[in-house]
């Protein structure tokens, strides 16, 4: 009986790869990776969700589904290592209180905004915080085909101190906060080293693939506590050692230059915004090898909604101080050889402009557009463990490709004119 069970499912296994649709992607010019220079007029053969080949010219295998892209560019998908899904840009601090804002209608934002961001040219990206639940059932329907988006892994909520970023009852009423405090359910709200293990331990239960942090204070909240170190040195090593033992890499949401520091000392695997990183924080951040993520668009949505009452006071302080150093940090690391992985803190701007923050890396932070274009593919691929799979064009990786207008090598904003999207071989319908 086995026997023929496994006879069985071997025919059918077989008969799926013989049945694969093969798809013949025809490129004026194709970049397999973005530290080396572009082909030219070259076919890529993929069946099954892999590259089988890049062939020069326009050629096509009997059967196959041609796709002429003869006038664009045809590159590896984009990665976002820095994104909020399930929420959205614009809306007052206070929607989150609102009584449709559940888990399940936050999981059908997270699918629609993952449409977005595939569309804009991201085949892979990280969702550094939103609700566990939501973000693991918007990650697995994606995976399995249900619905069309980007590869995606997530964080589930990000820890934090009482009082600090990330805890949700800064700036309610006493009675809403004693309520919220009374139901236990602000677990990733932690003190002590102890404490935060524990935290790390029930979020990595949930099924989460990184933990992520709020080392220091943050812009969006409503608190006054400022964008300085909130973890103590002994928490921030209890946070990224447990996120280690357990197989999880760790991400520090980090302004303030003695925050950054402290993160980095831990042994976190990539500081988010570093806003402030001096000299001191770019040198221990090269000598570590920890990436640097400088999520520059979401200065972008800052300069959106200053002054539009979607911000506290304390908020628009906050932004307003930021927006001074705007890409200077990322300037710094660049100089010194860090590595460094493109994030954008979609949500804080509105989705589907994640691209231009190739831009941004550009003007801002003073790379040149092929370095901006490595951080963007290979560097985001490196950071999330994906480099074997994802990242640049080549025989037996993943078909996560897509198509642009211009040369990206030498115009950063040819990777905001995309015309067709691939994920792991699967099509991604454009409207």
């Amino acid at each position: 009986m086995h026997k023929k069970l496994i006879v069985a499912l071997a025919t059918m296994l077989a008969g799926t790869a013989a049945n694969a649709e093969t798809f013949a992607i025809q490129a004026g010019h194709v970049i397999t990776d973005a530290a080396r220079p572009a082909r030219g007029a070259a076919t890529v053969i993929v069946t099954d969700g892999k590259i089988v080949r890049i062939e020069d010219g326009a050629t096509a295998p009997a059967g196959a589904t041609v796709v002429d892209l003869h006038d664009k560019t045809v590159m590896p998908g984009m990665i976002d290592v820095h994104v909020h899904l399930t929420s959205n840009s614009g809306e007052p601090w206070y929607q989150g209180l609102t009584p449709k804002y559940s888990e399940p209608y936050a999981a059908t934002i997270g699918l629609r905004n993952a449409l977005i961001t595939a569309r804009a040219g991201f085949t892979t990206v990280r969702d550094l915080g939103g609700p566990a639940l939501a973000s693991i059932a918007m990650r697995d329907a994606i995976s399995e085909g249900g619905f069309p988006g980007p590869r995606i892994q997530v964080a589930g909520p990000a820890l934090s101190i009482i009082g600090g970023h990330g805890d949700s009852t800064v700036g309610l009423s006493p009675n809403l906060r004693a309520a919220v405090d009374a139901t236990g359910e602000q677990f990733w709200v932690c003190t002590g080293p102890l404490e935060c293990e524990k935290a790390v331990r029930k979020i990595a239960s949930y099924g989460v693939d990184a933990i992520k942090f709020h080392a220091t204070g943050g812009v969006l909240d409503d608190g006054k506590i400022g964008l300085e170190q909130h973890f103590t040195d002994e928490e921030m090593k209890a946070i990224c050692d447990t996120a280690h033992q357990l197989g999880l890499k760790a991400a520090a949401h980090a302004h303030g230059a003695k925050g950054i520091g402290a993160a980095v000392r831990a042994g976190v695997d990539s500081i988010e915004h570093g806003t402030y990183a001096d000299d001191a924080d770019v040198a221990l951040m090269k000598a570590r090898g920890t990436y640097y993520v400088g999520t520059l668009m979401a200065f972008s949505g800052l300069q959106l909604y200053l002054g539009k009452g979607i911000y506290t006071a304390n908020t628009e302080a906050k932004a307003r101080q930021t927006l001074l150093v705007w890409g200077k940090a990322l300037n710094r690391a660049y100089k010194a050889g860090v590595p460094i992985a493109l994030g954008t803190d979609a949500a804080v701007f509105p989705h589907g402009r994640n691209g231009e923050e190739v831009g941004l890396m550009v003007s801002k932070g003073g790379m040149t557009p092929r370095d901006a274009l490595i951080a963007a593919t290979k560097g985001g691929a490196d950071l999330l463990g994906l480099s074997r799979e994802t990242g640049t064009l080549e025989p037996g990786k993943s078909a996560d490709l897509i198509a642009v207008t211009g040369d990206p090598l030498t115009d950063p904003a040819a990777v905001t004119h995309v015309s067709y999207v691939m994920v792991e071989g699967r099509v991604v319908p454009m409207r």
